[in-house]
């Protein structure tokens, strides 16, 4: 029998998570979610059972992982209990609202002996994974500086009809912790830890207690230094476009996909053409849930073979920690240590 997933959350992440179990050949087990309406409706378009209790949730079986997309402040709670009952856990993004949460999830799922990871998709994206192997390679040589853009929109209803986004308790902020976060993981996946944050935050147009816009700049322990940029106000939404230039030269990622490689030393097949995640700039709906699926997948081989996920609770922690930095830096107006 493949192994059976439930689901939390039974929002619109939830369908695509959903979808990318199924995809990856997983069974559907159950749902559960704040509605039980939306969780009826995902049970009868995936099957599985719907649960209104999340204890009764916890406790349906066979059942051997659950998928994670409920608000980001409940994450470390409900994976806790979900590994306290001996099951595996995959969270969305970010494992948390705060480091401490997180820690406590990843020690709850030492404890338990169960897997936890933390959907971070960009580092099971081909172009991504190729850039990684390059770069881990010295195909830039010793990197200089990289700047990181993340200029996306929402319009005030995204906001406005979610009881939690863009709140401090449960998005933890909003910009940058919940639509910049996968590009914070990305950097520290390609460039190494970040010693030293400076920052500016701001909410400059919608109606929410998180910022909308995010700026910092960032010092890896390498010594290279970089700006990040991370905003819903920018209509009508951008793909997101990240430069990193080494002594060997430079690299230029939009969306998903290496679009420009201007290098010493040629790398064949390191540019390619199109792009999976575009569509997030305007738009929260993920259509396309492949990305999704090689990340399940990933971690239900992880969960066979007794491997690591491709980015367990302890590397999920360091873009939170780099998040919280940016906001207490810009919140003193100063520099913090991330």
């Amino acid at each position: 029998m493949p192994l059976q997933a439930g689901f939390v959350g039974c929002g619109n992440i939830t369908d695509t998570h959903a979808r990318a179990a199924r995809g990856a050949g997983l069974g559907v087990a159950a749902f559960f979610g704040r509605d039980p309406r939306k969780a009826e409706a995902m049970a009868s378009r995936f099957g599985g059972r719907a649960f209104a209790r999340f204890e009764d949730f916890l406790a349906h079986r066979p059942m051997d992982l659950v998928v994670i997309g409920s608000p980001s402040g409940l994450h470390a709670e409900q994976g806790i209990a979900a590994a306290q009952h001996g099951l595996h856990v995959l969270v969305e993004k970010p494992i948390d609202v705060t480091t401490a949460r997180g820690e406590a999830l990843v020690a709850a799922a030492g404890t338990a002996g169960v897997k936890l990871g933390v959907l971070f998709q960009d580092r099971l994206k081909p172009d991504l994974a190729r850039l990684h192997a390059f770069l881990a390679g010295g195909g830039l040589g010793r990197v200089l500086v990289a700047s990181a853009r993340v200029k996306w929109h929402r319009p005030p209803e995204y906001y406005a009809a979610s009881g939690w986004r863009g709140t401090r308790a449960l998005d933890g902020g909003a910009a940058l912790v919940n639509q910049g976060i996968h590009t914070v993981d990305l950097l520290l996946w390609l460039l190494g830890p970040v010693v030293e944050v400076r920052a500016l935050a701001g909410t400059l147009l919608h109606a929410i207690e998180g910022e909308d816009v995010a700026l910092a700049l960032l010092r890896f322990a390498s010594g290279a230094l970089a700006t990040l940029e991370a905003t819903t106000v920018a209509y009508p939404g951008y793909p997101r476009r990240v430069e990193i230039s080494g002594t060997e030269g430079t690299v230029v990622v939009e969306g998903d996909r290496v679009v420009a490689a201007d290098l010493r030393a040629p790398a064949p097949g390191l540019v390619s053409a199109g792009d999976e995640g575009a569509a997030s700039a305007a738009t929260a709906v993920v259509a396309d849930e492949t990305p999704h699926r090689r990340v399940i997948g990933d971690f239900a081989r992880a969960i066979a073979t007794g491997g690591s996920p491709a980015c367990d609770g302890r590397e999920g922690l360091r873009s939170l920690a780099v998040v919280e930095a940016v906001y207490a830096a810009a919140a003193r107006g100063g520099v913090a240590v991330a």
